[in-house]
C-alpha cells in the first residue's frame, strides 16, 4: 500500500520498516528528495510521480517539525 497522508506513511515508515525519524535521518531524506538531480530522486519520480515526491517532502518536513517541537530545547540539532 503507497500511503495517502501523514499518519499512513509514518505508522508505514515507524512501524512497518521500523526506521526511526531522528533529525539526522529526515534531514538526509530530504537532502536527497530535494536534490531533482540525483538517481534516488528520478526514480521515485519516474515510478510514483511528481505529486507523491512532493507529498513525501512534505511529510518528512512535518515529522522534523515534530521531532523539533518534542526536543527538550525546542530544536533539534543539524535539522538548521
Amino acid at each position: 500500500m503507497i500511503p495517502q497522508n501523514y499518519q499512513q506513511w509514518r505508522h508505514c515508515i515507524v512501524n512497518e520498516c521500523r526506521i526511526e525519524l531522528t533529525p539526522l535521518y529526515i534531514q538526509q531524506r530530504l537532502d536527497v528528495l530535494n536534490n531533482n538531480g540525483h538517481q534516488e530522486t528520478k526514480r521515485l519520480t519516474f515510478l510514483f510521480g511528481k505529486v507523491h515526491l512532493e507529498k513525501l517532502i512534505n511529510w518528512f518536513n512535518v515529522a522534523a517539525h515534530e521531532v523539533e517541537s518534542s526536543s527538550p530545547s525546542g530544536s533539534a540539532p543539524g535539522l538548521h
